[in-house]
């Protein structure tokens, strides 16, 4: 693993680097690691890209203790990272919370954000006094590893990785580091209306991923199609994957992803792929 760092203010982002050629930033769930990319970033590397993979605020290994953990405040970090590596601007494939911290990364800095693959993206809402109340308990310490790790365990309904007991360990691994659940829950906390208020703002071309069998939606088809029509873009299902199709069937969803980069930006694309 080839970790590299970039200092801000409040503290150090990692990340790791494959490939070369055009640049494409990976930035990974909340309660995931930067490995979430470790069979999609070869693929792309392999068909000309310059890969990075983000580990995100209080995961990984990125420091802890900062003051925000928001889409606005990782979309941020995503501007500063393609600043940093000053290859121009840059594809940004977000998954779950991440999307909606790339949907504000495009509109806060369209001159550096050339395309986004938004991964089973949540772009909009906010968690109910009930549920700030549940994920308070749920993912407290002792217990909030173990819960998180069983919860995981269900975004993979289709198949799961052959090496899913090794890197599920590793992330238990992570979260029982001192600060790390504590980041996931505050994410968990966090509205994601910044995300969906800047959406009329974004005006890079968007390919939308959903699982058709994505536990985190009550209709992930309906959530697809309206993210995919809000922004212009396009989606596609995966038929039977759940939260994390790059990673459960990066068969299906890896020629999907270079399909879209490589499709000239001048093509007029309809907002109701499938």
């Amino acid at each position: 693993m080839n970790t590299r760092y970039l200092k801000n203010q409040e503290g150090t982002l990692a990340y790791e680097e494959i490939g070369s050629g055009p640049l494409v930033v990976c930035v990974p769930s909340m309660g995931d690691l930067r490995a979430e990319y470790r069979f999609l970033a070869p693929m792309l590397a392999k068909a000309g890209y310059r890969v990075i993979s983000l580990d995100v605020r209080g995961h990984g290994a990125t420091s802890i203790r900062w003051s925000d953990y928001s889409v606005g405040a990782i979309g941020s970090d995503i501007i500063a990272l393609i600043r940093s590596l000053n290859a121009g601007r840059a594809i940004v494939i977000g998954e779950s919370m991440a999307a909606g911290a790339a949907v504000w990364a495009a509109a806060e800095a369209p001159e550096l954000v050339e395309r986004l693959v938004l991964i089973g993206p949540f772009v909009r809402g906010k968690p109910s006094w009930f549920g700030k109340l549940l994920y308070s308990i749920l993912f407290s310490r002792p217990w909030g590893p173990a819960m998180w790790l069983w919860y995981y365990a269900t975004l993979y309904p289709a198949q799961k990785p052959a090496d899913f007991a090794q890197y599920s360990a590793a992330l238990r691994a992570n979260l029982n580091e001192a600060g790390r659940l504590e980041a996931l829950r505050a994410m968990l906390l966090a509205s994601k209306a910044a995300a969906e208020a800047r959406l009329p703002e974004v005006k890079a071309p968007v390919l939308v991923l959903m699982g058709t069998k994505d536990p985190d939606f009550k209709d992930p088809a309906a959530e697809a199609q309206w993210v995919a029509q809000n922004l212009h873009g396009t989606y596609h299902l995966i038929e039977g994957a759940g939260h994390y199709p790059h990673a459960e069937l990066p068969a299906v969803s890896a020629p999907l992803i270079l399909e879209f980069l490589q499709t000239p930006i001048t093509t007029k694309v309809s907002p109701y792929g499938a």
